[in-house]
């Protein structure tokens, strides 16, 4: 009398525990990852502007001009293109 009506429980405690060990099995292996630093950008190698420190000083300079209405667009571009060469 009860062989259908009874068996639903049995099926979703099931699921429950194949859920629940694939998230223990996820979350062991982002903690190991972090662990053994898989993926971290800060161990690559920076790579650093090619330009001299005083060509980007220089455009830092003309930025903060224009920034600032010292001079006006067409001399800000000038000099962009003149510290580019």
């Amino acid at each position: 009398m009860g062989g259908m009506m009874g068996g639903g429980g049995a099926g979703a405690w099931m699921l429950l525990w194949i859920f629940l060990g694939l998230a223990i099995a996820v979350t062991a292996g982002v903690v190991v990852a972090r662990a053994l630093g898989i993926g971290r950008k800060e161990d690559q190698p920076q790579v650093g502007s090619a330009e001299p420190p005083a060509v980007q000083e220089a455009k830092d300079a003309l930025r903060q001009r224009y920034a600032k209405g010292e001079i006006s667009r067409e001399d800000y571009l000038q000099g962009k293109v003149e510290l580019e060469d």
